[in-house]
């Protein structure tokens, strides 16, 4: 059982998010089947953790790569005089950003986005630096990816190093 912000799931709903987690588009009655339980009992429990919360969606994953968006960026930001929510929103609209982040340390935010050149990425840094508040950015190109994502069966089950 886990227990995590008051949220409480037994064991049979960690073993839905696992096969879940592994394919989202796989049938109730399938995962009924693989856990030996009725349908209704696998429904009524997707149901709860999608009220929950804990289930927010289900969707297919994109190699972006393939798609020629083979340029990722992270890009740090200062702002100033208390307008970081602002800032950030205002820049989420970007449809090349596809995460922002409030981050403690020497920067403020942390932005992710992914272009399919150079030029979409100093279009986009003119876009931001130009933004009232923003006071300075430092830009990452990242390399290689060496682990992305998270796997719910793995994090679930870690103990200790």
């Amino acid at each position: 059982m886990i227990e995590s912000k008051k949220i409480i799931i037994d064991d049979l709903d960690i073993k839905i998010l696992k096969i879940l987690t592994k394919n989202g588009a796989i049938s109730h009655r399938q995962i009924a089947k693989d856990l030996e339980r009725s349908p209704v009992t696998i429904s009524k429990h997707i149901k709860e953790l999608e009220d929950k919360g804990i289930i927010e969606g289900y969707t297919t994953t994109i190699n972006y790569e393939n798609l020629g968006y083979d340029i990722l960026a992270l890009i740090e930001l200062t702002i100033s005089q208390g307008k970081m929510l602002d800032v950030e929103k205002d820049i989420a609209q970007h449809p090349n950003i596809f995460a922002v982040y409030d981050i403690t340390g020497t920067y403020d935010a942390v932005i992710l986005s992914r272009f399919k050149t150079r030029t979409e990425l100093s279009e986009l840094l003119k876009i931001i630096n130009s933004k009232d508040y923003v006071v300075r950015t430092n830009t990452h190109i990242i390399l290689n990816t060496i682990k992305e994502g998270t796997d719910f069966e793995k994090l679930s089950n870690f103990k200790d190093l």
